[in-house]
């Protein structure tokens, strides 16, 4: 028998990595060829840096990054990127969450919000959701602090005002009393926000391997989503993520399985909430280009080969 073939995986902490947990539980990955290793990244800056020195093989990331690299426009400057979307993951449902005390955008005037990074796509929802509620980047201050985990724990002790979250920590924060303002889901008719991404000279090189491990997550997709599969799946999720309290897991999973905010069906791409991102990098974060064409920044050639097969 063959060996398999190695993959490393990085991606954000959050519950949309449900299906990868699922392919691995099921040994999905290694029925077709593959051995996956996943490792969550404490920012954006340290996925990216790790990702294009080749320490990792594919990271699930947001569209917005694999933009911000490609056109030259990233947090920390790097030689000529390939980085390619193989496929999408998660529309994601984004949350402006803040203080307890905090009950209004008004109420943010002057105080300090956690970020990621300032100049990335999570980063440019907030400050649109937030100039929907009649806010300007002038009216608060801006703190990078890294992924969603290391951003949560900043507002829950106190040390800034509000950030931005994904599942399982926006329904951390209800549970906890904390406040959210308003959600992606209710500023944008679609937005692509998690998708799955490798090196285009790398896949090109290792094209079986990266078929093998697009079917591998596939599978686990498609059991995560399944109804029957529902407890089973939120028994997993706990199990890889213990800060997932009973009291909060349901909600988690309303939001990982909603059409509106969660994984996207069969990993399809949406060219919609792709262009929402192009938008959002034209308005905040390209210094007057507007970012147009989404092709470029794509190779669904192994996906395609995935899914004939």
């Amino acid at each position: 028998m063959s060996s398999l073939a190695a993959i490393r995986v990085i991606a954000f902490p959050g519950a949309p990595n449900l299906p990868v947990f699922a392919a691995l539980e099921h040994g999905d990955f290694a029925a077709e060829g593959v051995s996956v290793s996943l490792q969550t990244t404490p920012s954006s800056v340290y996925q990216i840096e790790k990702f294009h020195a080749g320490e990792f093989d594919i990271a699930f990331t947001a569209f917005d990054n694999i933009v911000a690299y490609h056109e030259g426009m990233g947090a920390v400057p790097l030689d000529a990127s390939d980085f390619r979307v193989i496929m999408g993951a998660t529309q994601v449902e984004l949350s402006a969450i803040t203080q307890p005390d905090i009950k209004s955008a008004d109420h943010l005037r002057g105080k300090t919000l956690a970020l990621d990074a300032v100049g990335t796509g999570f980063a440019f929802v907030l400050y649109a959701m937030l100039a929907k509620l009649g806010l300007s980047q002038e009216d608060y201050e801006r703190i990078p602090v890294g992924a969603t985990p290391e951003r949560w724990k900043s507002v829950k002790d106190g040390v800034h005002a509000g950030t931005i979250t994904i599942e399982p920590f926006t329904s951390l924060a209800v549970s906890a009393g904390f406040n959210v303002l308003c959600k992606s889901t209710d500023t944008f008719s679609a937005y692509q926000g998690g998708i799955v991404a490798a090196r285009q000279g790398w896949a090109k090189q290792n094209a079986e391997a990266v078929t093998g491990f697009i079917r591998g997550y596939l599978k686990g997709l498609a059991w995560t989503r399944a109804p029957e599969n529902r407890a089973a799946g939120a028994a997993l999720l706990q199990a890889k993520m213990p800060e997932i309290k009973p009291g909060v897991v349901d909600a988690v999973m309303n939001s990982l399985l909603s059409p509106r905010s969660g994984l996207t069906p069969r990993a399809d791409i949406l060219r919609d909430g792709m262009q929402t991102v192009l938008d959002l990098r034209s308005r905040y974060g390209a210094k007057g280009k507007v970012l147009h064409g989404i092709d470029k920044y794509l190779d669904l050639s192994f996906y395609q080969r995935a899914v004939a097969g």
